[in-house]
């Protein structure tokens, strides 16, 4: 093996190594008194329940995926679709299992420094981070060096086949699990008995805690893995067609400079200990995740220029250029999602709303969510052009690398938001304090928006990615290029465009039933149970998480057939350039709506935020109850039907991709 082959495997290794050491380190931290211990308990029982139950449902479709593909594809793409499910799966586990444990150091450590909670939490979302990236380089590096060549491209195809079917599960799962515990915990306790948030007499607040993590840390990092797989597969694939084999392995290689910025970035991350204050706290939060992304996304650069010129010599300046537009392609649409949800004047703006009432509320932040497009589509279509015209379609590939290569820095960050939203909420339960709950709360409000950034992210980098998958779409299924004018790809632009409003409609309906049900759980408990109203007898939380994990996982089958079988249907009834326009249709409209609804809900999430710091009356007054509503229904914009709409894009191309053979046959 040589050199340039076995340094992804070192680079996959060493993170791997360094995702252990800060497990140990989170370990050796205090988890608190005994009623905190407690919660955490019931918090990780309930993760527990819904990783038993979706692995039961992910174990059936993955296992009578696998067979499909042996008997009408090839034995190794279903080999390579196995080993990508468990590898993701896996990456999901870990995540959950280490956030788990983080969030009651975190909320141990606020009670005494804003600024040890905060290093807790931020190392608690890195070992998902870490792991993820370093998970999916390694398996597509052995698939590679097992298989090499360009008939082997559907192995690596199939490795990202796998990942997709995990995020599918988790990241749609999860999103209705958490969005239905979530409001349905506010609707009857907020709203309904007057009970603050994450009261422990609220039957459904363990279950709204669980839901943070099964949703953002195991969803988000399950959706970001399949983004990071599936850019490198599409890249790897392009680049052996137009380059040759060199092309095969230069994205790869590029992926271990990215985890080693990432892990540069990650040890920069070091928040400065500041006077007492919310703002003041919230401000050297961010400054200090904002220092990582910066650092990794410099010294990527770096690193970026020297892979280019040692594979490709002079060659290397266009696809250089590539991956570079798709990093600050990434970079700048972080930057505008931090502006439209912290503590600028969007989100002033929305708070400000909330005085003329709930409507106004809503309608100020659905206009912030339309407004919020702007910056990332001319991003995206700027990258694109730019890659394009300096490298052609393995540019293009290129750049949905470039956007991802720092994807441990970026996940970090994001997971680090629900650890801290956790430790809130343990702060609450477990009755630690006004001084504890404050640097909690100033933990999770910077969290929002890092979450925000992340699903802004995701969402880019899915569009970016599917973009490239479509093009591999095109290469494989050997469609013209020029195919705009035939009007079965206007049919399919149609139906792409259909299927994404159908999609976040199933989801957010999922959401709707699931919050409805926990609602009607929580009133018969306060009804039944003698003395919970006072706080006199203890609650039923695992009634609540039974019933928000079977209603997510049954809610979640009809959007999961929808996305596998619909570009089947449509490439097999109305022929390979059809299913070119479905996947452009749900590219298009699928990024437009994912941006919209992810920084309306976080936007309104956050001017609820700044009116409970004290603005506008702070909480009780009727602009919190106005802000209260608006945040309700940005809930499942944000981490459900946004999201979502992510794995919705990049899963159709997958599909397409996959089965393009067997279109072929039928042409």
């Amino acid at each position: 093996m040589s050199l340039l082959n076995s340094l992804p495997l070192i680079a996959s290794g060493g993170g791997l190594a360094f995702a252990a050491y800060l497990v140990l380190f989170i370990l050796r931290k205090k988890q608190g008194n005994v009623r905190m211990v407690e919660v955490a308990r019931s918090i990780q029982r309930g993760a527990a329940v819904f990783l038993r139950r979706e692995v039961t449902a992910l174990f059936l479709f993955s296992g009578s995926m696998t067979v499909i593909l042996a008997l009408f594809i090839a034995s190794k793409v279903a080999l390579a679709f196995a080993i990508g499910t468990v590898a993701s799966f896996a990456a999901g586990v870990i995540g959950m299992w280490v956030a788990t444990r983080a969030n009651v150091r975190t909320a141990n450590l606020v009670r005494t420094s804003f600024t040890q909670g905060m290093k807790i939490a931020f190392y608690g979302g890195s070992v998902m981070g870490i792991v993820s990236v370093a998970l999916g380089l390694l398996g597509l590096t052995a698939l590679f060096l097992l298989f090499p060549g360009a008939d082997n491209v559907g192995v690596w195809l199939g490795y990202a086949f796998g990942a997709s079917s995990v995020a599918l599960f988790l990241r749609v799962g999860g999103g209705i699990f958490t969005k239905s515990a979530d409001v349905g915990a506010d609707l009857v306790g907020k709203v309904e008995a007057g009970i603050p948030e994450d009261d422990p007499r609220n039957p459904a607040v363990i279950a709204d805690n669980v839901g943070d993590i099964v949703g953002d840390v195991a969803g988000m990092g399950s959706d970001l893995y399949e983004s990071y797989v599936s850019a490198l597969a599409a890249a790897m694939v392009l680049g052996v067609v137009t380059i040759g084999p060199v092309g095969a392995l230069l994205p790869l290689l590029l992926g271990a400079a990215g985890l080693v910025a990432s892990l540069v970035g990650i040890a920069f991350v070091k928040p400065k200990e500041v006077p007492e204050s919310y703002q003041d706290e919230t401000r050297s939060a961010r400054s200090a995740l904002n220092r990582g992304v910066y650092v990794s996304t410099g010294l990527m650069i770096i690193l970026g220029y020297f892979a280019f010129q040692e594979v490709l010599g002079p060659d290397g300046l266009g696809p250089f250029i590539a991956m570079v537009s798709g990093l600050l392609g990434g970079f700048l649409i972080g930057l505008s999602t931090q502006y439209f949800t912290s503590e600028y004047s969007p989100v002033k703006g929305i708070a400000s709303a909330s005085r003329r009432g709930a409507a106004i509320n809503i309608i100020e932040g659905l206009s912030v969510g339309l407004l919020s497009t702007v910056i990332p589509v001319i991003v995206v279509a700027g990258a694109t052009l730019l890659s394009f015209y300096t490298a052609g379609f393995f540019g293009i590939a290129i750049a949905a690398v470039g956007m991802l290569l720092t994807l441990a820095m970026l996940l970090s960050t994001d997971a680090y938001g629900p650890i801290a939203d956790n430790a809130a909420g343990i702060a609450e339960m477990s009755r630690l304090g006004i001084e504890a709950r404050q640097r909690a709360e100033a933990l999770d409000a910077v969290g929002n928006t890092t979450a925000a950034i992340g699903k802004g992210f995701a969402i880019a980098s899915a569009a970016l990615a599917s973009l490239a998958r479509i093009v591999t779409y095109l290469e494989v299924a050997k469609v013209d290029e020029l195919i705009a004018s035939r009007v079965e790809v206007v049919a399919g632009l149609l139906i792409g465009t259909m299927l994404v409003a159908l999609f976040s409609a199933l989801t957010l309906k999922a959401v709707s039933t699931g919050a409805f049900e926990v609602v009607g759980e929580v009133r018969r408990q306060f009804r039944e149970i003698p003395g919970l109203r006072e706080g006199e007898a203890d609650p039923d939380y695992d009634a609540c998480i039974s019933l928000v994990t079977q209603r997510a996982i049954k809610s979640m089958l009809l959007p999961s057939i929808v996305v596998i079988l619909a570009p089947l249907a449509v490439g097999f009834i109305l022929g390979r350039e059809a299913l070119a326009g479905l996947l452009l249709g749900a590219l298009l409209s699928g990024f437009l709506l994912a941006v919209f609804m992810a920084v309306a809900g976080s936007a309104w999430d956050n001017a609820k935020k700044l009116i409970e710091s004290g603005l506008y009356g702070g909480k009780g007054g009727d602009a919190h109850k106005a802000a209260v509503i608006g945040d309700t229904v940005g809930d499942p914009f944000k981490d459900t039907a946004g999201p979502s709409l992510n794995i919705l894009i990049k899963l159709v191309g997958n599909v397409a991709v996959i089965f393009a053979p067997l279109l072929l046959l039928f042409a």
